[in-house]
């Protein structure tokens, strides 16, 4: 069995507070197998943070148990001390590069690459996912509380939209043990607006729903009777507050607002079409779509955003555990929470399409995540 792995490591302060990110895939070098964000600790370089990426990614490879070994690196250093052309002299370096030749050896082949960082954009938002959870205080270790599934074990197949608006047997769950309070979190995209519905970058515009987007709103809360919420939280702009106002009166909940569920800040491309902000701006553009990190002119990344939509989850949680919390938000923070749910790193958001007053429903508890059904459009009326 062959697999292909992209490890990546970094330092905020070099030394300071480090973590590392790893991505398996398949032989295919597509299908990932196992995505790591590992926190190193708060006194860690650049360097022993990327031999921890490393590392872990070879016991993860040795743990799907593959016999050959395609690894990628941006550190030329590890590449180079790891091919045996480069001498170690960090002590510390020296007892993590000794375990990991001794991992190798127990690989039928194995070989080592370096690559540009705009080649290793997944592992490196990883390795960010990672400091940014040791920033928060996570101990050393691969990052589980909201980051990572507390197990392993398959989880079912999905169950029918209908049946998120219905309890389920808690032997249904069983797999997953004893979790505790669990906080639902039940995610409504706001209704259209006049921008959405003319392709634009909506961000911090304060945009009011359209005809179609009332309407979308109504359809939401005559629904919402079933969903037996418990508390109403709105991201602040006027189009989710309307959305969430329609269903407040309906279930008789009042509406509360968090500044962290706001939409991406697009920057100089707000108010403007995908092809409008290509023609402007068509180099960081396209660096924008593939990497994380970087942000539109005077905007926001995505990673800026995972870490405050991950603030605005975490407080969630705190504030109502064992609850049902009815979430009224925007695509870019829908589809980081449900990215957290799942798990996963930070590409993930480009594989979930999300439609305009569309329902996604996510558990968390203290030790781990589950998603029961992503962009459901039934109550809508859609195909």
């Amino acid at each position: 069995m062959k697999v292909v792995m992209y490890t990546d490591g970094g330092s905020r302060g070099n030394p300071g507070v480090a973590g590392s990110g790893t991505v398996v895939y398949a032989a295919d070098g597509v299908t990932v197998l196992r995505e790591i964000a590992y926190v190193v600790g708060k006194g860690s370089t650049n360097n022993v943070a990327e031999y921890h990426g490393l590392l872990r990614g070879l016991e993860a490879a040795r743990d799907l148990g593959a016999t050959e070994v395609e690894t990628y690196m941006d550190s030329k250093l590890v590449v180079e001390q790891i091919s045996g052309r480069w001498k170690i002299k960090h002590p510390d370096m020296q007892k993590l590069a000794l375990e990991a030749r001794r991992i190798i050896s127990g690989f039928q082949s194995f070989s080592i690459t370096w690559v540009p960082r705009a080649k290793n954009k997944v592992a490196d938002a990883l390795s960010n996912d990672a400091m940014d959870a040791c920033a928060a205080g996570h101990p050393v270790g691969i990052v589980q509380r909201a980051d990572a599934p507390a197990t392993e074990t398959p989880s079912p197949a999905p169950a029918p939209a209908s049946d998120s608006e219905t309890p389920i047997p808690a032997s249904n769950l069983s797999w997953l043990g004893e979790r505790g309070p669990v906080t639902r979190l039940i995610l409504l995209r706001h209704g259209a607006t006049a921008m959405s519905e003319a392709y634009q970058y909506a961000g911090r515009t304060d945009a009011e729903l359209s005809s179609a987007g009332r309407a979308q709103a109504d359809a939401a809360a005559r629904a919402a009777s079933r969903w037996s919420v418990d508390a109403i939280v709105s991201s602040p702009l006027q189009r989710c507050r309307d959305t969430a106002q329609a269903v407040g009166s309906a279930v008789n909940l009042p509406v509360l607002t968090a500044d962290n569920l706001r939409e991406m800040d697009f920057g100089a491309w707000e108010g403007h079409t995908f092809d409008e902000a290509h023609q402007r701006d068509p180099e960081l553009h396209s660096e924008w779509l593939e990497d994380t990190s970087i942000a539109p002119p005077g905007g926001e990344s995505q990673q800026a955003l995972h870490r405050r939509v991950l603030k605005a989850r975490r407080a969630l949680v705190d504030e109502y555990p064992g609850k049902t919390v009815l979430v009224v938000s925007h695509v870019g923070p829908i589809k980081d929470l449900l990215r957290q749910a799942l798990g996963t790193g930070a590409a993930t958001v480009n594989h979930i399409f999300l439609d305009l007053a569309s329902v996604s429903v996510v558990e968390f508890w203290d030790s781990g995540s589950l998603v029961r059904s992503i962009n459901d459009v039934s109550h809508l009326g859609l195909d």
